[in-house]
């Protein structure tokens, strides 16, 4: 029998911001990057990194699927675009996330659904988003 060991992924970040400036935020792995504020700036918001962890993890999680499925040979690849509807009144948030998946590959129309249906109860993100965990703040 095959003895697996998992190594854990140190999941968090730290966001960091001076009185002038964007905003930084560092992975708990080292990982960097900016955050841009101004509506015509290139770059990640905050918004737009929750829609990427959702759509990154519905495309990792579909290809997990097709795996599982035995279906990964005709898998070609994957693209989720995800957005979502702001409300207009506080407290400011988003009502509804827009998921469109596209799945390559010559895949039957009840494969793509079964991927995706799978996909769904893989990712965590998504998992998350529909049970919304508790926030614990606290001030140092």
């Amino acid at each position: 029998m095959v003895d697996l060991k998992i190594k854990k992924r140190p999941i968090g970040a730290v966001a960091t911001v001076q009185r002038n400036g964007h905003p930084q935020v560092t992975s708990r792995t080292g990982g960097k990057f900016g955050i841009v504020t101004g509506a015509s700036e290139e770059g990640f918001n905050p918004l737009d990194l929750m829609f990427a962890s959702l759509s990154a993890c519905l495309v990792l999680s579909v290809r997990i699927a097709a795996s599982k499925l035995l279906l990964l040979d005709r898998f070609d690849g994957a693209s989720a675009d995800v957005t979502g509807e702001k409300s207009a009144d506080e407290p400011y948030r988003i009502e509804r996330f827009i998921v469109k998946i596209l799945i390559n590959g010559e895949l039957t129309e009840d494969e793509r659904y079964n991927i995706v249906d799978m996909a769904e109860e893989i990712c965590t993100v998504s998992n998350t988003l529909k049970t919304p965990p508790a926030i614990s703040l606290s001030i140092d």
